[in-house]
Order: structure tokens, then sequence, then C-alpha cells
């Protein structure tokens, strides 16, 4: 039986989860969908939906959905839906798992990767991480939980643009790409996304595609003080070889005087490139180490590898301690060959990172 795509819905609080998934749960849309409510969050879906004084944990929806509380962890919760499922007893092809507005989504996704039984069951689909433009400026300055949600993102929703300024949208969105340049940013009104831009979105596949924004950091206003664009532009790296030696320092925000960067978020995010191939062993002892000291902090990572003794790209992507990598399709006659990586995390040492991985460098 195939593995039941999962998706993990966060945000802070007043962000629009509930609507969004009121949506999900109310509209008829022919997919069969459990829901997995966190009731320790300040907002549960609202009675109208969920018949919240019923001693049942299971409530099976008029359209075909079912909507859950978590009362025990996660853990159980999933392993009741599944034995329900191969039992026959309920009827369901994915699940959306609403976090409470203060969760830090890692342990969440953890679940997933720890425990066996969990593991053949489900396959995590992606993270979407709903923020609020109105406020979402000084929850980003105050909570970390909000920075993290965004680190974590594999797709950000921006709920209540129309209640501020293009400018701040503009301003905020450059925020955001600055913490977590992988996730694609799209603004939306009152919880109306198409269905196929929350499901099957595959954000957490091991794939050869490493979405990184292309503009990232490509600042309209602050050129001058670096030789090249922060070494993470797509067209900038072709006459040095790695294209981060002389930037390296530049995404700092102390020399970034453009109006966007008052703000020195602890969750940021950088790319590290390479042309020439990873010693595998060596590149696997570094991973190794600096996942081990830095795990807690390393909240999402991916890459798209060039290794030494094999013609097909090493895709590999990790959150917190747990890591992965699988062999992706072989490199195109006339690709460019070469490694792509993209680290976000809180307050991660740019330099040691940078400095280990060019050592792990085939010579």
């Amino acid at each position: 039986m195939s593995l039941i795509p999962t998706t993990i819905l966060t945000g802070f609080l007043g962000a629009g989860k509930t609507t969004l998934l009121k949506r999900v749960l109310s509209e008829a849309h022919g997919q069969k969908i459990a829901v997995i409510e966190n009731e320790f969050g300040e907002e549960n879906i609202d009675n109208d939906i969920l018949v919240t004084d019923s001693q049942e944990q299971i409530v099976q929806m008029s359209n075909g959905c079912i909507c859950c509380t978590i009362r025990e962890d996660l853990r159980e919760t999933l392993q009741l839906l599944a034995a329900k499922r191969r039992k026959g007893l309920l009827d369901f092809e994915r699940v959306v798992i609403e976090t409470t507005g203060l969760a830090d989504p890692g342990p969440v996704v953890q679940t997933f990767f720890m425990d066996d039984e969990i593991a053949e069951t489900y396959l995590v689909d992606s993270i979407l991480t709903l923020v609020d433009a109105k406020h979402a400026q000084q929850q980003l300055d105050d909570r970390q939980e909000a920075r993290r949600q965004v680190g974590f993102a594999d797709q950000i929703f921006l709920s209540k643009t129309d209640l501020v300024s293009a400018d701040d949208v503009d301003a905020l969105t450059h925020r955001l790409k600055h913490m977590n340049p992988r996730a694609p940013i799209k603004a939306v009104h009152f919880g109306e996304v198409p269905l196929s831009e929350v499901l099957d979105l595959r954000g957490f596949n091991l794939n050869a595609k490493l979405d990184i924004d292309p503009d990232f950091l490509q600042d309209e206003d602050d050129h001058s003080h670096c030789d090249h664009d922060h070494g993470h532009g797509e067209h900038d790296h072709g006459h040095h070889h790695h294209g981060h030696e002389h930037g390296a320092h530049c995404d700092h925000p102390s020399h970034q005087h453009g109006r966007h960067h008052h703000h020195d978020d602890d969750v940021k995010s950088f790319v590290y490139r390479a042309e020439r191939a990873f010693d595998p062993a060596r590149l696997e002892d570094f991973l190794g180490a600096i996942v081990n000291i830095y795990g807690p902090r390393m909240l999402r990572y991916k890459g798209v590898l060039h290794m030494q003794g094999t013609d097909r790209k090493v895709i590999f992507q990790g959150v917190h301690q747990l890591m992965g990598s699988d062999l992706g399709p072989q490199w195109a006659e006339g690709e460019p060959r070469q490694s792509r990586m993209v680290f976000i995390g809180i307050d991660l040492p740019q330099d040691i990172f940078q400095q280990g991985l060019d050592q792990c460098l085939a010579a």
C-alpha cells in the first residue's frame, strides 16, 4: 500500500490556519482528508465544524473528511488513524496536521523519521507556514517560534496582505527570503488557496530540484560594497572557483544599508556552491560532525551534490539531526557539475561550514 501523504500546517496565532483548514474540511473537493488538530492551540476549529462536546476523538465530516483531535501525542494519534484505516473503519487518502501557533515544527517532522511504524505508513509531503502580514514583523522580532516556523517552511502563505501597504509586503517578503530562500511565498486571501497549492507539493522529496529563489539576496539597493552579488546569485559565479570566497560575509546585516535590513534575525540561510567534486568519505565525516554539534540549530538543509566516483547527482537533505541522501538522475551532457547546498538555521557559523565544506572537496 502506498504511503499516506501528510501536510504539516504551521503559523503563528491569528495567521489564518483555521480559516484555511475550514476550507479544506468543508469544501466539496472529493478528497478524503484526515485533519489532525493539536488541541492545545489557542484556537480550535470552531463548533460549527466540530461537535466539541462529543467524547469521540475522531469526527467524520459530511464531505468524507475526518477530523481528529490530538489528546495523546502525535505518534499515538497517527498509529490510531492508521490502524482504523487498515481495519476499514476509516477511509482517508491523506493527512493534514495543524500545529499550535506556538509550536516548533521540528519535533512534529521528526516523528515521521524516528518511528519505524510511522515511517512505513506516512510520507511527509510538505510544511506550510502561514504568516500574518499585518503582525508578522512584530512576531518575528519577538518570538523565536515564529522565526523557526519560517525556517522550516516548504511553502509560505502571506495572509492579511490587504491590511498593509505594498511596501510593507515587499519588506516582509524580503525578510522572509533572507530567512528561507527555499520556500516560495504567495499571498492568500481569507484562506482561499487552491488545494493544488496546499497538497502534493512534494517539498520533502529528495529530488534533484533545489528550490532556491534565484533572486535570493540580490538586493536592488546595496550592491556597492560587495564585488559580486553575495555569492548567491544564479549568474555571478563563473569567474571564480566556488562563488563564495569574496562575498561570504556580505549577507551579514551589518553590511546592509538598504531600507529592508534593520532586522538581524537569528534564523538565517546561506548557500554554498562548489565546482570541484566532493570526496564522499570526507564529506560524510564533516556533515556527521556538524550535525552532531549544530543539529538542534539546523532547521532545514538540502543540497544537490557533485560527488567523486559517480555520474549521478547526489541529493541530500535534513531536519535537525536527521539527514538522508539519495542518488538522483545523471548529470546531463553539457550541464555544469556544481554542488549547491542551502542551510537554514539559528545562528549557524557560516565560516565554519564553508571552510569545512571546502576541505571536503577532492583535490
